[in-house]
């Protein structure tokens, strides 16, 4: 009777193993299903970062000739220590745009930086420049772009951006992609617009997020990805159920055996 008893229960055990296990749609899983529908050569997406307060800028002029940009260069000396040891190796200066969106520029004062895209950006300060030298060749780089993830991924953090431009699809990426007990329909964006916190939901699962203005990140943005319905369900059991499966299953077959050896 006992023997009976303990394949009851290690069966019922397997069985309920077996249940809180949960099986995914397909459609729950795959990106962009309907890609191949839904983009076209009339359609295109273009982005370029748009500055905002609090970005910290680095600004390198070049000329053909570089010392007449050299004012716009301005260099950041190396910090020494008391044993005279140099910390760290000459940078440029970099620029705060603060509250109200501007910059302190050598020569040029205080400029409007927020607003712009860095293209913008580039542009009015070499307009700018004009006065003092005709062939000012300006590029913009935001130095603390960065975007976090997270939630279901399955490597949650902020990321630096070094290119000032990442897709939603590559930052998803960055975190080593949605865990398989994360949503893909339902990915939350957090967004900041001029001092606003804003939020929007994307459907990975459709392209159609591709043409949205949550295609492309902003600096600073933080994206959510929710858990599935099973796993909120599961959320009391260990998310390693599988060795449960087998522990369950490993105990019903060594009380078979036993039982067998012993008739």
């Amino acid at each position: 009777m006992e023997k009976i008893t303990l394949i009851k229960i290690s069966f019922i055990a397997l069985v309920i193993a077996i249940c809180t296990t949960s099986c995914v749609s397909k459609k729950d899983i795959i990106y962009v299903q309907d890609i191949d529908t839904a983009l076209s050569d009339s359609q295109s997406s273009k982005y370029d970062a748009v500055i905002t307060s609090d970005d910290i800028l680095k600004i390198i002029v070049t000329s053909e000739n570089m010392e007449s940009v050299q004012p716009f260069n301005q260099v950041v000396s190396p910090v020494v220590n008391q044993e005279l040891s140099i910390r760290s190796q000459e940078t440029l200066q970099s620029y705060l745009v603060d509250d109200e969106g501007f910059i302190n520029y050598p020569l040029l004062g205080k400029l409007k930086a927020s607003g712009y895209t860095r293209i913008e950006l580039q542009d009015h300060l070499k307009n700018e420049m004009l006065k003092y030298v005709k062939d000012a060749v300006v590029d913009v780089r935001i130095l603390n772009y960065k975007i976090t993830l997270l939630g279901e991924v399955n490597r949650p953090g902020t990321y630096k951006v070094d290119d000032n431009r990442i897709t939603l699809l590559q930052a998803l990426g960055l975190a080593g992609d949605l865990t398989v007990y994360g949503r893909r329909d339902n990915i939350l964006v957090l967004r900041d617009m001029n001092g606003i916190q804003t939020s929007t939901r994307v459907d990975l699962t459709s392209a159609d997020f591709i043409y949205s203005p949550f295609y492309y990140l902003n600096q600073n943005d933080t994206i959510i990805v929710e858990p599935n319905g099973a796993q909120i369900q599961a959320s009391g059991f260990n998310r390693n159920i599988s060795v449960y499966v087998s522990i369950a299953s490993l105990l019903l077959t060594t009380v078979v055996v036993f039982s067998n050896l012993n008739k």
